[in-house]
C-alpha cells in the first residue's frame, strides 16, 4: 500500500474518496505522521492561526492560544471556553420540547414523545452552525461529551509532549 497523503486525507474529510480507496486506507498500516497530516488539513481550512490540538466534533476544535491556554473554538473563530469546561454552556441552544417543535423536523408519529424526551440543538453564536444535538429526558443536565487527556494523548500516543 502507498502512503496516505494530505490529498487523500482531504478527500476523506470532504467525503469525496472512493470506497475502494477508503478500504485501502483502512486496511493499511497507519503512518506515524498521519494525525499530523490530518491536523494540517484542518488547520489549512480555518482563518485563524492558533494551533489545532484536537478536533472534538465537526467544526469544533481544541486549540492552543498564543498565551498557552487551550480553548474550544469553532471553524469561524468563535471561542467558547477553556476546553475543560462544557462549551455547550456558551452556545445558542434551541430546545424542541413540544409536539409542534418536533413536527418541524419529524413527520407525525416519527419523532420522540415530548413528555419523555426533548431535543437540544447547539449552535455557534457567531456563525450559527449547528454543532451538536442531544436527545435527553426533560430537565436532564447539559451533557459534557468528553474531556480528553491532552497531555497523555500527545505524550503516550503521539510520542512527544504537548508544547
Amino acid at each position: 500500500m502507498t502512503e496516505v497523503t494530505k490529498e487523500t486525507i482531504k478527500k476523506m474529510v470532504d467525503a469525496k474518496i472512493s470506497w475502494e480507496e477508503l478500504l485501502e486506507v483502512m486496511r493499511g498500516d497507519k503512518e506515524p505522521d498521519r494525525f499530523k497530516k490530518y491536523l494540517d488539513v484542518l488547520q489549512d481550512r480555518v482563518d485563524w492561526d492558533e494551533k489545532i490540538l484536537l478536533p472534538i466534533a465537526a467544526h469544533l476544535y481544541i486549540v492552543q492560544k498564543n498565551d498557552g491556554s487551550k480553548v474550544v473554538k469553532c471553524d469561524c473563530g468563535y471561542e467558547f471556553s477553556d476546553y475543560r469546561e462544557n462549551w455547550k454552556l456558551n452556545a445558542l441552544i434551541y430546545v424542541r420540547n413540544t409536539v409542534d417543535k418536533i413536527k418541524e423536523i419529524y413527520p407525525d408519529h416519527m419523532g420522540c414523545n415530548s413528555e419523555w424526551m426533548e431535543l437540544r440543538e447547539y449552535y455557534c453564536p457567531e456563525c450559527n452552525t449547528q454543532l451538536d444535538v442531544e436527545a435527553v429526558p426533560p430537565g436532564y443536565p447539559v451533557v459534557f461529551n468528553f474531556l480528553p487527556d491532552l497531555e497523555g494523548f500527545y505524550s503516550e500516543w503521539l510520542g512527544h509532549p504537548l508544547s
